[in-house]
C-alpha cells in the first residue's frame, strides 16, 4: 500500500515512523514533510493550504497513492477529506462538518449545552458585539476571575488567554476584536469560566459508527518548568497517566466522549478519524475543555510508541467503517516525550540555527528523535522555528524513560534551545483520583 502523510511536524514524523513498521506499507510519501520524515518517505514540498488541494490530489493520482493520513487540523477544517472523497480517494480524518468540533469553539459549546455534556460555563460574543462582551466582563465580580478567553477558530494552540483580572480580560477582547491579532479566527470569542484542576488528553478512533478509546496522555502547555510562562503548542507529554483511576476514566468516557459521539450522529454528522478530547478534572469530576479533530502533538509521540497494533491497518479500518471487532493492545512500558523549541518561542521564533548532535543519536535504540521545525541548510539540518525536535523514550518506569531522554538531549545543541526539565517528573508519586 502506498501511503501519503500530510504535515510537517513531530506528530507527522511519529505517524510516518509508526506506519513504516506496518506489514501493509509499500512506500510512504509526505507533503510537505521535514528532514526527519525524509528518512522514511519521499517528500513533496507543497504548501497544505486550501487553494493547493487540487495540487495534492494530482500528486496522489500521479503516484498511485492508496491511502492518505492528515496530520494537522487546518486542512481538515478546510475540507480536504470532502475533496478527496469526491474524487474517490481514501483518506483518514473527519469531513468538514466533523472538523467543526475543532474549527469552532462556539459550535462545540452549543453541542455540549444541547446534549448536556459537562463543560465549563461560557458565553459567546461576535465581533460586532464587542460592547456586549465588555459589559458582561464589567458586571463580573472580582471573585469571578480568572476567566478564560478563547477565540472561536484555529489559532495554532495560542488562541486561549487566561485573564487573571478584569483589565486583562478587557485587553484580551480588544486583542481579538480591535487589534485583530487572531484574524478571522477571532470573529467570535468564548468567555469561559476558569476551572482549577488537572488536564488530560484522550484520543479516540472513530469509524462513523464505532468509537474505540486509546490510552490517556498528559501534555505540558506552558513554555517553562512548573507551568510558568506563556502557552505553547505543547512542550512535552507522557503516557499512560498512572494516577487516573478506572472510575474517573469511565466517567470521562460515559459522560463526555460517548455522549459526544452519539450527539454527532443525532446531528447527522458521520465522524471518522481521531476524536481528541481535552479534559479538565476538578474535584474528581471531568469536564470537556475542547475537542480536536486529529492526533495531538506532542501526545501522539508518547502514545504511538506504546501501540502494539499495526497503525496503518487500524487507520484504514477506521476510514472504511470497519472498527467494530478491533481491539487495541498496548505495551506496559511508560513513554515520555520532551520537546526542544527554538529561541524566542512562543512569542517569536528563531530559524536557521544549525542543529548538532543528531547523528550521535541515530543508532541509539533507547531514544527516538522526531523532527518538527527543521529544514535543510546546505548539508546541515537547521531550525525552522517553533517547536524543533521531540525526543521520546519508552521504559518500565517514568524515571528510567526521563533519564534516557535527558541524557540524549544533552547531546543535541542549537542556539537558544529551550526545553522543560520537569516532563513526567514524579507522576508515579501522585495519589490516585
Amino acid at each position: 500500500m502506498k501511503v501519503l502523510v500530510i504535515g510537517s511536524g513531530g506528530r507527522e514524523h511519529c505517524i510516518a515512523w509508526k506506519i513504516s513498521k506496518s506489514d501493509f506499507v509499500e512506500k510512504i510519501y509526505a507533503i510537505p514533510g521535514n528532514p526527519g520524515i525524509a528518512e522514511l518517505a519521499e517528500c513533496k514540498n507543497i504548501d497544505i493550504k486550501k487553494e493547493n488541494f487540487s495540487q495534492i490530489i494530482s500528486f496522489v493520482e500521479e503516484k498511485g497513492i492508496d491511502f492518505t493520513i492528515v496530520g494537522p487540523e487546518a486542512p481538515l477544517v478546510d475540507g480536504i477529506v470532502d475533496v478527496f472523497g469526491k474524487r474517490g480517494h481514501k483518506i483518514f480524518g473527519p469531513d468538514m462538518k466533523g472538523a467543526m468540533l475543532e474549527g469552532s469553539k462556539v459550535f462545540t459549546k452549543d453541542l455540549c449545552k444541547k446534549y448536556e455534556i459537562p463543560t465549563p460555563g461560557s458565553h459567546a460574543f461576535k465581533r460586532s458585539d464587542r460592547q456586549k462582551a465588555n459589559n458582561y466582563l464589567g458586571k463580573l465580580e472580582d471573585n469571578k476571575f480568572p476567566v478564560v478567553i478563547k477565540v472561536d477558530g484555529l489559532a495554532a494552540g495560542k488562541g486561549v488567554i487566561i485573564a487573571q483580572t478584569k483589565e486583562q480580560a478587557l485587553s484580551a477582547v480588544e486583542q481579538c476584536f480591535i487589534k485583530n491579532v487572531f484574524g478571522s479566527s477571532g470573529d467570535y470569542i468564548v468567555i469561559e469560566d476558569f476551572m482549577k484542576g488537572f488536564e488530560l488528553s484522550l484520543l479516540n478512533l472513530c469509524d462513523g459508527k464505532n468509537i474505540i478509546p486509546m490510552v490517556l496522555a498528559q501534555d505540558y502547555k506552558k513554555i517553562f518548568d512548573n507551568d510558568m510562562g506563556k502557552n505553547t503548542g505543547g512542550m512535552g507529554s507522557y503516557s499512560p497517566v498512572p494516577f487516573v483511576s478506572d472510575d474517573l476514566y469511565d466517567k470521562i468516557l460515559n459522560r463526555i466522549i460517548y455522549p459526544t459521539y452519539d450527539a454527532l450522529l443525532k446531528e447527522g454528522i458521520t465522524y471518522k478519524g481521531i476524536l481528541y478530547g481535552g479534559i479538565i478534572v476538578e474535584e474528581g469530576e471531568p469536564y470537556l475543555l475542547e475537542y480536536n479533530c486529529r492526533f495531538g502533538d506532542p501526545e501522539t509521540q508518547a502514545i504511538l510508541p506504546r501501540l502494539n497494533n499495526d497503525l496503518l491497518e487500524l487507520l484504514v479500518k477506521c476510514a472504511g467503517g470497519k472498527l467494530s471487532s478491533q481491539k487495541l493492545s498496548w505495551a506496559s512500558d511508560k513513554c515520555v516525550c520532551v520537546i526542544m523549541a527554538s529561541k524566542g518561542y512562543p512569542e517569536s521564533s528563531s530559524s536557521g540555527d544549525i542543529i548538532k548532535g543528531l547523528d550521535d543519536l541515530k543508532n541509539n535504540e533507547d531514544i527516538t528523535v522526531f523532527h518538527a521545525g527543521t529544514r535543510y541548510e546546505d548539508s546541515n539540518i537547521a531550525t525552522a522555528g517553533g517547536r524543533v525536535l521531540g525526543a521520546a523514550s519508552c521504559a518500565p518506569s517514568f524515571k528510567e524513560a526521563r533519564n534516557k531522554i535527558y541524557t540524549a538531549i544533552d547531546k543535541i545543541k542549537f542556539d537558544g534551545m529551550q526545553f522543560r526539565k520537569d516532563i513526567a517528573l514524579r507522576v508515579e508519586e501522585y495519589p490516585p483520583c
